[in-house]
């Protein structure tokens, strides 16, 4: 279920996908399509071509599609030489767009507990065997990273925070008292509270990593323990990265307790985190 505030959300099912019968077959989807590959010269073509082939597979569709080796000509003509409707990707600027704008700490900590949500959700045993959930994981795991970039990026200062920003009521509100004057004491309180707060969201942040260690470290033992079974069965011999993963876990911790104890500044942790991860 989904929550607001502290009450919970009754699941429902739409009317026309379920009693009403409005939609054939219901409303499962037969295909899933990422906009942002399409538009883009490595990945264009092959989405283009699971649009055609979902059209294709379709009864009423089907015979509608135009040959399979005029797919890659129409992508190129649309995409490559824009000679279709305007769209997005021809926005003045838009190429640097995503440099353009930045969103607060606490905006990007929703889209990843989201993106965590519903990554868990398609992964579970319900969904997991469903090729457009599988599709799903692979696009909303992606999209999780480019987040996860932009937060270490804000995190280290590459990116700042300027007032056009998305920065949302409390990134906002921190700003405003900052810039109030103020006298010695009222400085100091909220020099301390935004200091708090910084130390706050980087425990987060350290928190974030090491649960996607664990996510990843449970994910193999339930591999390794299938293996186990199945080596059992052959009498073969298996390898496993479980004490890699373990290794990591702890490495990241210690930098977190090395961080809180001064014994290293942010940009060393960060940048040590970024080791781990990369590994």
């Amino acid at each position: 279920y989904v929550k607001e505030g502290d009450a919970p959300v009754e699941p429902t099912y739409d009317p026309h996908c379920g009693s009403l019968h409005l939609i054939s077959n219901g409303c499962e989807p037969v295909a899933v399509i990422s906009a942002d590959k399409l538009r883009e010269y490595d990945d264009g073509p092959a989405e283009t071509a699971a649009i055609a082939e979902a059209l294709m597979n379709d009864a009423r569709m089907g015979k509608y599609v135009i040959a399979q080796e005029a797919w890659d000509c129409i992508w190129e003509e649309l995409i490559q030489h824009k000679k279709g409707p305007i769209t997005i990707a021809v926005r003045p600027g838009y190429e640097h767009l995503y440099e353009e704008y930045n969103f607060s700490f606490d905006m990007l900590f929703e889209m990843i507990d989201e993106l965590n949500r519903l990554i868990s959700k398609y992964s579970s045993d319900e969904w997991k065997t469903k090729p457009t959930a599988i599709r799903l994981v692979e696009i909303l795991t992606e999209h999780r990273a480019s987040v996860e970039k932009e937060l270490e990026e804000i995190h280290t200062g590459q990116r700042q925070l300027k007032k056009k920003d998305f920065l949302g009521t409390d990134q906002r509100e921190k700003q405003r008292k900052l810039k109030q004057p103020q006298d010695d004491e009222t400085a100091t309180t909220v020099v301390d509270a935004a200091t708090e707060s910084k130390r706050k969201i980087r425990m987060r942040y350290f928190t974030e990593l090491e649960q996607k260690l664990h996510r990843e470290k449970r994910s193999e033992m339930k591999q390794l323990a299938e293996m186990r079974e199945e080596a059992a069965k052959s009498s073969g011999k298996i390898s496993t990265n479980i004490d890699l993963l373990q290794a990591l876990s702890d490495a990241l911790v210690q930098v977190r307790i090395l961080q809180d104890t001064d014994m290293i500044d942010q940009e060393m942790a960060l940048r040590l985190v970024k080791r781990i991860r990369t590994v």
